[in-house]
């Protein structure tokens, strides 16, 4: 019987063993640390050898720099994101540019050199190269221009880009241990760290914390390797001092008026135009009209007319427009050429400086997105020559939409004087539903999204003296620009009582004839300072008035009580 057993029970036994045995090793697998290495160029998704990947602060961001010649390389795009979104490139010239205050830094693509306004300086490497249509600069090149640091690593190429300085948490590691791709025993390796070495903490979790290594390796380590977690703060780099971008913003209210001078007769409209306006500061001739695209322009430009003006105590901006001969000028073909801008600025700064002209009005409308960054630079550009001969710039902006932001009100906060919210057309000529031209909510919003990226007081909300009536008829909707008095006209020929709307702040009035419903929503006194009020609340720096000659006027009385406040 005992026979018998033995045997039962050695197979019990060997039973047993090898399910403790297969247990243990599988409770092993389980809780073994993972030798496994991961890829760090498919890590970093770095696809060619001269390829480095980015770490912008604690966080590796999709773009790549590029290595050449031991020369660490942006694309433009990548630049403007992240560091600095002055620079600007001529491709046609082969140009890259950047704009200072009082001077334009010149570097000829492919070039180890730069030209200012004081002479050429050798750099030791090539500030910008092409790669394809991609444009890439050197970051030693934009560091002359930009407060950032940056360190090169090996194995793979990879660029830590500090550009903010906040205190952060760093820990010591206690014992020999690995940085892996995720948190847990069995995630791939990323680097081998060293007893003593030290480490950001970026995120805490239960077991393991998402740290940085000194050469920028990002991945997580067991909580129990860490120790002595403390704040730093780190010592900012200030290596760049940004320049100061002066300005000529008066001391007091601007009123400017505009006025229209659609011929040389039309200076003799000054008397007339002006004869009311006992408070007009600033009155802007329509003077400059570009008419061809190597930067020319007509001029109606008069020394009598200046005289006039400043015997009258009146600024004098004048305006330069592009829409006259909009049918056969390219405003990408102006404002894309270098030498074409600086040809057009060098004009526009002869016809100030002979004709006693105290400042510019830039009213470019109408572009397209693709002319953005050139306008930008156009402004910038403009901004140097008249900082140099003390005139005034100010610019003409569409109130603040999504699809208009490429005018970059922000730059031209920054470089140019005034920067003017035409704060109108909100229901215009090609309009598919009748409405105010200028309703309160409207122009609110105009000052309000302007003076979020523009100081105050360089901000000018520019108010309408005209007004649209309006027909509706079976076939469609049409309208007719008319000065106040025409509008006024129109109500009382037509028996019409105009009522105040709360909703616009405007007086309207409506009435039927035929099939034909007439609407007009008034621009007079009362509507006048009631944007008037708002302006003020804003604090903003003055008033603009399109166009002189369509206003009554009684209504220089309520401007002028604004400008007393």
């Amino acid at each position: 019987m005992k026979k018998k057993i033995i045997p039962i029970v050695i197979a019990i036994v060997l039973i047993i063993i090898i399910g403790g045995v297969t247990f243990g090793s599988r409770i092993l697998e389980k809780y073994s640390y993972s030798k496994e290495r991961a890829d760090l160029n498919a890590y970093y998704g770095i696809t060619g050898s001269q390829e480095a990947a980015i770490v912008l602060q604690d966080e590796i961001v999709e773009e790549k720099a590029r290595i050449s010649d031991g020369i660490c390389y942006l694309d433009m795009a990548t630049i403007h994101k992240y560091l600095n979104d002055r620079f600007y490139v001529d491709g046609g010239e082969g140009l890259l540019l950047y704009t200072l205050p009082e001077d334009i830094v010149r570097n000829s693509i492919g070039s180890s050199v730069k030209e200012t306004a004081q002479g050429s300086e050798e750099l030791g490497y090539t500030a910008a190269i092409w790669e394809g249509d991609t444009l890439y600069v050197a970051l030693d090149y934009i560091k002359q221009y930009t407060n950032f640091s940056y360190q090169l690593f090996t194995d793979p190429y990879r660029i830590q880009l500090t550009t903010e300085w906040p205190s952060y948490e760093v820990a010591s590691i206690s014992k020999n241990t690995q940085v892996r791709v995720k948190g847990g025993v069995k995630s791939e390796i990323l680097t081998d760290v060293q007893k003593g070495d030290q480490v950001s903490v970026l995120e805490q979790m239960e077991t393991w914390s998402k740290v940085k290594t000194a050469d920028s390796v990002i991945g997580y380590v067991e909580n129990k390797r860490l120790t002595g977690i403390r704040s730093e703060q780190p010592i900012p780099v200030t290596d760049y001092q940004e320049p100061e971008y002066t300005s000529l913003t008066r001391d007091h209210k601007i009123n400017l008026g505009w006025h229209v001078v659609a011929s040389a007769g039309g200076n003799d409209t000054f008397n007339s135009v002006t004869a009311n306006a006992g408070n007009l500061n600033v009155i802007s001739p329509t003077w400059f009209k570009l008419c061809d695209n190597e930067g020319g322009y007509t001029s109606f430009a008069s020394a009598d007319y200046v005289q006039k003006a400043h015997d009258r105590g009146l600024e004098v901006w004048a305006l330069i427009e592009n829409i006259e001969y909009k049918d056969s000028i390219s405003m990408y073909e102006i404002l894309s050429s270098t030498t074409t801008r600086q040809k057009l600025i060098d004009s526009l700064m002869n016809d100030l400086i002979t004709y006693g002209i105290d400042g510019i009005n830039v009213d470019f409308e109408q572009l397209s997105m693709d002319c953005g960054e050139h306008f930008v630079e156009f402004i910038r550009e403009l901004s140097v020559a008249c900082r140099k001969n003390g005139k005034v710039l100010s610019v003409d902006n569409y109130v603040p939409r999504d699809f208009n932001d490429y005018y970059d009100r922000k730059e031209q906060g920054i470089v140019a004087d005034y920067v003017i919210v035409m704060g109108y057309d909100e229901h215009y000529a090609g309009s598919k539903e009748a409405g105010s031209v200028a309703s309160i909510d409207y122009v609110e919003d105009g000052i309000a999204q302007t003076v979020k990226e523009v100081p105050a007081e360089k901000v000018i909300n520019a108010i309408p003296f005209y007004t649209r009536i309006w027909e509706t008829t079976g076939d469609g909707i049409s309208s007719q620009a008319v000065d106040m008095v025409t509008a006024e006209q129109f109500i009382s020929n037509h028996g019409i009582t105009a009522e105040w709307d709360e909703t616009t702040c405007q007086n309207y009035g409506e009435y039927t004839s035929g099939d034909s419903r007439y609407q007009v929503w008034l621009e007079d006194a009362d509507s006048i300072k009631v944007k008037l009020n708002v302006m003020e609340n804003y604090g903003i720096g003055g008033v603009a008035e399109w166009r002189l000659g369509f206003e009554k006027p009684e209504i220089w009385d309520v401007i002028g009580e604004y400008l007393d406040k």
